[in-house]
């Protein structure tokens, strides 16, 4: 008998896992196709004239020791401190370990970084999440913090019963005052629909278990303990304060987990597009691949596939065979695109008026949620303060303005010129920067980057009947599973599917499980 292979559909986070734990653990072959030229998926870093991007922005923090771990044995944690450590005089957490790398030596390192990001609101700064403070008070003034706490305190005691929408879920909460001021034009920016609209699911994993009663108990543990560790077991992840970080983002950790996937002798294929299968019973037998330069059509048989593809491509590539009503689940199924413009400054004009040390004394944000009205950016992300060494010439300010779009629309159809200079428009309309100190720009433009819970996602259980019938077939990853997942999660999807496959097991309900809050679902 030949040697088994796994047929591995995107080189994204759950693509590059599912083939590094095959050959970790056991005899099967894995060859990824990817659609794209780059290895990475959303998780790439991309370099423009020495500057790197971060798509999106990621934070290298799970609660599964197994994924922490994981990353740090690809990249080990620092041991020394970085570049805008030394330079500001800055305290840093290191590794204490043996052989922790020093970052200003070697590139193959893990940073340890602390979390920053804010709300950017009324041309102010308000913490992220929001937090019941002085900040807050002065900011909003007291007749809206009065309202935010009556109407607090009105949710609690009566709470909306039967959660059918976005909106019911922040509602419940925040309160609808809290909500109406900070969640609902902001969610609308990102998505493109109101929250009423979009099912209560999204909150459940990205909010999770968030509330204002969560981020008081935070706050006030924070003043009496400081917790420094890297794993903030007992603490919301969206209230962390530190994450890992790789130095030159997070393509870097994904690049050199596709090295050694070829080191290891499986196989990479990059500009390969998956566009149908042949199945047999309860089985795949093979995928067609066309070659996107040259137009070839081959077939490749395996015993596993693992499919990262956005689920309306994977049931459009079974053809006639599916049933209708599996076709039009997948046909409805609807996702939200992202355009980044990348702007090369040789200063910002908003101030750090925070106590935080940082070179040229840049504002210390990672990311900041721009909630004005009045333009259409959805998020700036700092890269200065995400890592040193995204940036060519530190006296520089190097940004990131994040854009939600459907492609095709308005904002998708501009031309690259134009969209640049539509973003410097709106920055130095809300006064973050000036049009003057703007040194270069670069737009990136990412398709079905959030799948998206409205359409026809309320019938995914359709779907996922039709697929889960193959045994042979694991759908992983965030559009794979059509799930706004965090990498974490994708990695998950991958590492659980590759046990049932060393253990035999037929059912794929635990990979379905990833990041399901389950006291949430069992409660509704």
């Amino acid at each position: 008998m030949g040697q088994r292979t796994a047929i591995i559909i995107g080189a994204g986070p759950a693509g590059l896992t599912a083939a590094y734990e095959l050959l970790e653990r056991t005899d099967i072959k894995p060859i990824i196709y990817e659609l794209s030229a780059d290895i990475g998926g959303i998780a790439k870093t991309v370099q423009y004239k020495g500057n790197r991007i971060d798509i999106g922005g990621h934070r290298f923090f799970s609660k599964s020791e197994r994924v922490m771990q994981w990353w740090q044995n690809i990249l080990p944690l620092q041991g020394s401190p970085s570049k805008d450590d030394i330079l500001v005089n800055r305290n840093s957490s290191c590794f204490k370990g043996g052989n922790a790398p020093d970052p200003e030596k070697t590139d193959r390192v893990m940073l340890f970084r602390k979390r920053i990001s804010r709300i950017f609101f009324l041309r102010k700064f308000f913490d992220y999440p929001i937090s019941l403070n002085l900040n807050l008070s002065s900011n909003l003034g007291m007749t809206r913090i009065i309202k935010i706490g009556l109407s607090y305190i009105k949710i609690r005691l009566s709470p909306i019963k039967n959660e059918s929408s976005l909106e019911d879920f922040f509602i419940n909460r925040f309160g609808r005052e809290l909500y109406q001021t900070f969640f609902k034009d902001y969610t609308q920016k990102v998505w493109g629909v109101p929250c009423d609209k979009i099912k209560p699911e999204w909150g459940a994993q990205r909010v999770k278990g968030l509330s204002i009663s969560k981020t008081i108990h935070s706050a006030l543990k924070n003043i009496f303990s400081k917790n420094s560790s890297l794993e903030q077991k007992d603490i919301e992840t969206s209230l962390i304060k530190q994450f890992m970080y790789p130095k030159l983002g997070p393509g870097q950790l994904w690049e050199e987990v596709a090295r050694i996937i070829q080191e290891k002798g499986g196989e990479i294929h990059l500009n390969k597009k998956v566009i149908g299968f042949e199945h047999q019973d309860k089985k795949i037998a093979s995928a067609k691949v066309k070659d996107e330069v040259s137009g070839d059509i081959t077939t490749k048989e395996g015993d596993y596939f693992f499919s990262t593809m956005p689920v309306k491509d994977l049931i459009q590539s079974f053809g006639k065979e599916v049933p209708k009503e599996v076709h039009e689940v997948a046909d409805g199924l609807m996702y939200r695109d992202f355009i980044t413009v990348g702007l090369l400054l040789s200063k910002l004009k908003v101030k750090n008026e925070t106590r935080i040390k940082t070179i040229n004394n840049i504002i210390p944000d990672n990311w900041i949620y721009i909630q004005e009205k009045d333009v259409r950016v959805g998020r700036l992300q700092i890269f200065n303060n995400w890592s040193p060494y995204l940036v060519k010439d530190e006296s520089t300010a190097w940004i990131g303005l994040e854009y939600f779009c459907n492609e095709g629309d308005d904002l998708w159809n501009k031309s690259d010129d134009s969209f640049a200079k539509f973003a410097i428009d709106e920055l130095d309309k809300i006064e973050i920067i000036k049009k003057d100190d703007v040194l270069d720009s670069v737009v990136i433009r990412m398709s079905k980057v959030y799948p998206a819970y409205f359409g026809t996602y309320d019938r995914f259980h359709v779907i996922r009947s039709f697929v889960d019938r193959f045994e042979n077939l694991f759908l992983i990853g965030r559009n794979g599973m059509h799930r706004y997942n965090n990498q974490d999660h994708s990695m998950l999807s991958a590492m659980i599917a590759v046990d049932n496959i060393t253990k035999n097991i037929k059912s794929k309900d635990n990979i379905w499980n990833v990041n399901i809050e389950k006291e949430y679902h069992e409660k509704r």
